[in-house]
């Protein structure tokens, strides 16, 4: 376990594991670094893992009082600084949106695998206002997750009930209260010219299965990336880590550098 102290002051924690060059990981809404728990093995006898709690969760409870995403880019970019450089960055779901943030901001990421950044279709929502709203009101942390797994990521309920019995859903509720902010910004989320910038190897990774919203987003965002590419997860959505950690590793293994 170590950490590192992001420019405003927010204290990140991740854990390693591993040796080789050095991988960045940074996990999705809803969950800390322990999401990567069924792939982590495999990834760290080819890599030194670097296990990101992003702010608010885990090891980075020590959070600066304003939220903005750009500071989460901020956060990912000194690990990958703390990394020594020539860094893998692995990015999930909301933590992929971090990413593209983190990798304009410093010269140590070479490389990003970004697994379907998040964004509503155009005139379109993730999960409408009244989704948000009965999140907020919750009375228990579980009914927060349970809306955004089955509103947000169109999960079924028996998908719902198996992630309900693996060892990490303890780490999704407690990250729980972080899911609305995230929510809020997906919801007015914009990719633009910005994207452009990013003159490092880019991969989209996009589910076949996954929610239209999801894959599109992704195609969106290669599509502004110069060189960037889709690859697809063969019969999976949003969690393929979990459901096909070979197919997932083996895409991530294809990726990395000669």
């Amino acid at each position: 376990m170590a950490t590192v102290t992001s420019p405003d002051g927010t204290v990140v924690g991740f854990e390693t594991l591993g040796d080789g060059p050095p991988m960045v990981l940074v996990h999705g809404t809803g969950a800390d670094h322990t999401r990567w728990t069924a792939v982590r093995d495999r990834l760290a006898r080819r890599y030194r893992l670097y296990l990101v709690d992003r702010r608010g969760r885990g090891l980075s409870r020590d959070e600066a009082a304003a939220y903005d995403i750009r500071r989460e880019g901020e956060d990912i970019a000194a690990v990958a600084e703390a990394a020594g450089g020539d860094v893998y960055l692995l990015a999930h779901s909301y933590g992929a949106l971090c990413a593209l943030e983190a990798v304009r901001l410093t010269k140590a990421v070479s490389r990003l695998a970004a697994y379907e950044p998040p964004r509503p279709k155009p005139g379109g929502a993730v999960v409408g206002p009244d989704a948000r709203s009965r999140m907020r009101a919750a009375e228990h942390l579980e009914e927060i997750l349970e809306i955004f797994l089955r509103e947000a990521l169109r999960l079924a309920p028996a998908a719902v009930e198996a992630m309900r019995a693996t060892p990490v859903w303890p780490a999704r509720v407690a990250a729980a209260p972080t899911i609305p902010r995230e929510l809020d910004v997906v919801e007015g989320m914009v990719f633009d010219e910005r994207l452009g910038e990013i003159a490092i190897p880019v991969r989209l990774f996009a589910g076949t299965e996954s929610p239209d919203y999801l894959r599109l987003a992704a195609e969106a965002v290669a599509g502004l990336i110069p060189g960037a590419s889709v690859v697809p997860l063969h019969g999976q959505a949003h969690q393929a880590m979990d459901f096909d950690p070979d197919q997932f590793t083996e895409a991530v293994f294809a990726f990395g550098p000669a």
